[in-house]
């Protein structure tokens, strides 16, 4: 993930790090997420490295918010 903030890494681990860490960040912050409903229609079908089905849009909406962000869907 890479935007006006920084570079947040490339996993929901990494991700999960930098909400956490001394990265810069602090919370709590809000983030408008925009084209959500397309995000959400490609990544709620993405497959783990085992290929199994998983929802990554879910589980970076979980970590954001574990991580104090506030997240405005557009």
């Amino acid at each position: 993930m890479n935007g006006p903030g920084g570079y947040f890494g490339g996993c929901l681990t990494a991700l999960d790090d930098c909400l956490r860490g001394t990265f810069g960040y602090t919370a709590p912050a809000t983030l408008l997420w925009r084209d959500a409903s397309t995000a959400r229609e490609h990544l709620s079908r993405a497959l783990t490295a085992e290929g199994r089905p998983y929802d990554l849009f879910a589980g970076t909406l979980q970590v954001l918010a574990e991580g104090g962000m506030h997240v405005t869907l557009a």
